[in-house]
């Protein structure tokens, strides 16, 4: 589905559910997945992202901000006149501040874990991967903060999710934004120029639904059992909804994004990502400048993250 309005009413209605997932032995990525409110059925959901929602409502969205900065600031300091921050920054400074001030005992520690357990969270990994993560799932319950399994769990879930999302934000953004080859607009500020970069190029381009009933969408009726692949990238250029959808535009009215999705599953930490990504950014915008080098991203079917991004320190 492509369409702004299509898109929007399946992250909506109740016919369109996240698909099924299975479970494993306690402390495996199975295990994780099945205990996470990301892929719970609709009957577990709620009492999950409220696991999630708690621990986030005790964040101030600036103070990850700043501390976000700060660890830029240190990184930088420590650089040379060369950076590739998609190594350096994207991932392990929004992942170190984050487990920080959910509790974790070695933050640094669990963002490391988390990157591997990011790269097989989807299910249909590779084993290899897979069981890379088992590994890094036990390292993260041995520094998560005393609590029971389930909330252990979506703490966990909640910097996987964190993880290539953020870094995707921030990758983008630099590549979009810093100069040379800037589109800086004046008088924009950060938080406005980093929604209209999710709207062009966003991190998460697409997630998928199943029909859990018969249902009518984007006129076609699909039988329950049905997968649904919904398209942020194509959502957001809809020009139904944005006029001149290609051009890039701050402080867009009535923006309708959907990059952080909509209803009841929509990302609860959309605050809390742009905080530690403008942190980044400000830091960023002040003392680097991107080099010419050609930009490619992983390979992931939903996911688009650069693999490598080379900045100048000055």
């Amino acid at each position: 589905m492509t369409r702004h309005a299509d898109v929007r009413t399946a992250l909506t209605h109740p016919a369109f559910e996240v698909p099924a997932v299975d479970s494993g032995p306690y402390g495996t990525l199975a295990w994780l997945r099945a205990s996470v409110s990301r892929f719970s059925t609709p009957q577990r959901h709620g009492e999950r992202r409220a696991i999630v929602v708690d621990a986030l409502g005790a964040l101030d969205p600036d103070e990850l901000r700043d501390e976000a900065a700060r660890w830029t600031v240190a990184v930088l300091d420590r650089a040379g006149d060369r950076l590739d921050v998609m190594r350096e920054l994207a991932r392990p400074v929004p992942l170190r501040v984050l487990a920080g001030c959910l509790g974790f005992a070695e933050p640094a520690a669990a963002g490391t874990a988390v990157a591997v357990v990011a790269a097989a969270y989807h299910p249909g990994v590779d084993l290899a991967l897979a069981r890379q993560a088992d590994r890094a799932v036990a390292t993260l319950l041995a520094v998560a903060p005393p609590a029971a399994p389930e909330v252990r769990a979506n703490l966990i879930g909640l910097l996987v999710q964190a993880c290539d999302a953020t870094a995707g934000l921030i990758g983008a953004a630099t590549h979009h934004l810093l100069p040379p080859h800037s589109r800086l607009p004046g008088g924009a500020g950060t938080a406005e120029m980093l929604a209209e970069v999710l709207r062009l190029d966003p991190p998460v381009r697409a997630t998928r639904r199943v029909t859990a009933t018969e249902v009518r969408l984007g006129g076609r009726d699909l039988p329950a059992g049905s997968p649904v692949l919904l398209r942020f990238d194509a959502a957001n250029r809809d020009p139904q909804v944005f006029v001149e959808p290609a051009a890039f535009r701050p402080g867009r009215p009535g923006a309708g994004l959907l990059t952080f999705g909509a209803g009841e599953r929509g990302c609860p930490g959309d605050r809390h990502a742009l905080a530690l990504a403008t942190g980044v950014l400000d830091v960023l915008g002040s003392r680097c400048q991107r080099t010419p080098a050609p930009l490619c991203h992983e390979p992931h079917p939903t996911l688009r993250v650069p693999t490598n991004l080379e900045v100048s320190v000055r």
